[in-house]
C-alpha cells in the first residue's frame, strides 16, 4: 500500500542551467548533489553503464518526508538523452504546482526574468473547488510544465 511520496524527477539536459533556475529564481533549497556511476543505478535505469549527475531540491519550512526533497532533477550523462515534445497536453507530460501567495507578483517577477508562460497574465479561477484562486502555466529551460497557483483567499 502506498504511503507517502519520495519526489518528483524530471530529466534536464543540463543540470548546471536546470539548478540556477530551480535555486536561484524559484527559490527551491538545493539540498544534496550525486554523481551516480554505479551497479545500482544501472540496474534501475536498465541502461548498461549508466552515469547520472542529480540535483535534489526542497521547498523552504514544509515537510518533505523520509526523503528531505520534493524535486529531483536528473542529468544522463550516458547515455546521453534526445529531445522530446513536451507540448502539455501529450501523453506522460507532467507538470508540478508551486503555490504562491501573490501570483501577480511572482508573475511579473519571472517574466523579467525571461520565463516564458503560457498565458499573457494569470488567470483568475471562475468555477470548481479553487474557485477565486489564480493560476498559470510557465517553462523551465528544457521546456517543462510548471504551474503557479495561488489559492482562493
Amino acid at each position: 500500500m502506498i504511503r507517502g511520496i519520495w519526489h518528483f524527477s524530471f530529466t534536464v539536459k543540463d543540470l548546471e542551467a536546470s539548478k540556477r533556475f530551480y535555486r536561484d529564481l524559484l527559490g527551491l533549497e538545493l539540498i544534496h548533489e550525486q554523481s551516480q556511476n554505479n551497479e545500482y543505478t544501472s540496474k534501475l535505469v536498465n541502461y548498461e553503464n549508466a552515469h547520472l549527475k542529480v540535483a535534489m531540491f526542497a521547498i523552504s519550512n514544509i515537510d518533505h518526508g523520509v526523503s528531505g526533497h520534493v524535486i529531483e532533477l536528473v542529468e544522463y550523462i550516458n547515455p546521453k538523452g534526445t529531445d522530446i515534445n513536451l507540448e502539455t497536453k501529450n501523453t506522460g507530460v507532467g507538470h508540478i504546482a508551486f503555490v504562491v501567495d501573490d501570483i501577480h507578483a511572482e508573475f511579473d517577477r519571472l517574466s523579467s526574468a525571461g520565463v516564458k508562460f503560457k498565458a499573457e497574465k494569470p488567470i483568475s479561477i471562475k468555477e470548481g473547488r479553487n474557485r477565486g484562486g489564480y493560476t498559470i502555466y510557465f517553462f523551465d529551460p528544457d521546456g517543462i510544465t510548471l504551474e503557479l497557483f495561488q489559492p482562493p483567499k
